[in-house]
């Protein structure tokens, strides 16, 4: 079994949705009305605080922000 991405030190997912919003002249409290979230917890995505994400969330937020998963999640190997 692979180690779990907290087990790897360093490594971490990276979420740009700050980057994404900016682009698409967006606010956060915009975005959350248009996916039916809590902008508490589309904060604590946009903090990279989440621990997960539902796949209907993650399409939701790309539909609205006309994107591909890749565009908003990235991931630091925590190699230097």
């Amino acid at each position: 079994m692979p180690p779990s991405p907290d087990d790897i030190e360093g490594a971490r997912i990276m979420v740009k949705l700050d980057d994404l919003l900016h682009a698409r002249r967006m606010t956060l409290t915009e975005l959350a009305d248009r996916v039916g979230l809590t902008l508490a917890n589309l904060s604590i995505l946009k903090t990279g605080k989440a621990k997960a994400i539902r796949f209907s969330t993650l399409a939701a937020i790309c539909r609205e922000l006309e994107c591909q998963p890749g565009d908003l999640l990235g991931y630091d190997g925590g190699e230097t």
